[in-house]
């Protein structure tokens, strides 16, 4: 992505991520992995091992609307598609053959409308089950398509290191090799039970299963976002609610503003606090009216902090909005930003009502939109540096 709104560095080793001592590599070129950088790569490990590398910090909202764009033209072939991230997807084509081909062809013609359209390259696997394809996909890129034929998913399937499946991790991993498992076929050869009495019911028959390609499941479509939040990593642990409360501003704006967007509001409140030897708290309320406010948000937040006692430095602040709804119609004759009557300007340094603060919100939303997101923003937040953007989550 990166590469395509920057030519100059295409083909250099392009790092994204937080930019401070304490950041991670979000994501790295495949130049960059050349060098041994890969995502969640500690920032500074990453500029020793790649110092002429590209280093940009993350910008998520150009990578939503790219992604947005990816996905419209996927649902353009067929509707049955599944984001699992923004760069990634499942589709179901059975539906779509008889007006654009086989499954091969469909997948030949998203590579090259991606790359006609988008300006983007990306990487296809097709194959009879979600495991096949996702396995496919990955083994493509990082610029080609590769088609598992009907039958041949075994003797694809087997081969490949056992950790490429799903729920095979560092220590399972481990578990396996002191079976002598190390290959997909390995672990097919293991007797079901076996891996139960080793890894536990569920991840035993679960393995057992996918090592012999048996997926039954389906893409989904539209599967409802649970949760929307923004959390940052500081370049140093803050020690006092003053500094902590003013990145809750921007991290409240920037969560009510993402809710907005995708046209929800959120029931419950989360504040997520790390420390600097790692030990991560939560607190959470549930608010007796959903909201998409920056002002409501951040004073739910400002609150569930108060009680907590960060003197032992706080290294990273989150806050997400939990139990997503729709928003309630707004009443007609709804007052505009700068109406008199039922909805008075206030008092200077008075709190605005709600009805002009979402005024208020959304008229900033709009700013937004024609100048970019940078255009404008919370004052208090804004006053303070920071390492970069922070990371949304969901």
């Amino acid at each position: 992505m990166e590469q395509r709104e920057d030519p100059s560095i295409a083909g250099r080793p392009v790092i994204v991520g937080g930019l401070g001592p304490r950041g991670v590599v979000a994501a790295a070129s495949y130049e960059a992995r050349a060098f041994g950088v890969y995502s969640a790569t500690p920032m500074g490990r990453a500029r020793r091992a790649c110092p002429d590398g590209v280093f940009i910090a993350p910008r998520f909202d150009l990578y939503r609307d790219v992604s947005a764009d990816v996905m419209a033209l996927l649902r353009d072939v067929t509707p049955l598609v599944e984001p699992i991230a923004l760069d990634e997807a499942f589709l179901d084509v059975e539906g779509a053959r008889r007006l654009h081909g086989s499954a091969a062809e469909i997948a030949a013609a998203i590579r090259a409308r991606t790359r006609a359209e988008i300006g983007l390259t990306i990487s296809v696997g097709v194959a009879t089950t979600m495991l096949i394809a996702k396995l496919a996909s990955d083994l493509a890129k990082p610029d080609g398509l590769l088609v598992v034929e009907p039958g041949t998913e075994l003797g694809f399937l087997h081969p490949l290191p056992a950790r490429r499946l799903w729920g095979v991790g560092p220590a399972t991993e481990r578990k396996l090799a002191a079976l002598g498992v190390s290959t997909v076929g390995e672990l097919a050869a293991v007797p079901e039970e076996r891996l139960v009495q080793t890894l536990g019911n569920a991840s035993g028959r679960h393995l057992h299963a996918l090592a012999w390609n048996r997926d039954a499941r389906s893409v989904v479509v539209d599967q409802a976002v649970k949760s929307i939040g923004h959390e940052e990593t500081f370049p140093v642990d803050l020690h006092d609610h003053d500094a902590l409360g003013h990145h809750l501003v921007r991290l409240a704006d920037g969560v009510a503003s993402r809710l907005r967007a995708a046209n929800v509001t959120t029931r419950t409140v989360q504040l997520k606090v790390r420390f600097g030897d790692f030990r991560t708290v939560t607190r959470s309320r549930t608010l007796v009216a959903p909201t998409d406010l920056a002002a409501e948000l951040g004073a739910v937040a400002r609150e569930l902090l108060a009680p907590l006692d960060v003197s032992a430095g706080v290294r990273l602040l989150g806050i997400s909005g939990q139990q997503l709804v729709a928003p309630v119609a707004e009443p007609d004759g709804q007052g505009s930003l700068f109406a008199e009557g039922p909805d008075p300007q206030p008092a200077p340094g008075a709190t605005p009502t709600p009805g002009r603060q979402a005024a208020l919100e959304r008229s900033v939303d709009a700013v937004r939109a024609r100048f970019g997101p940078g255009a404008v923003g919370p004052g208090r937040a804004n006053s303070l540096p920071r390492e970069g953007p922070g990371r949304p989550t969901r």
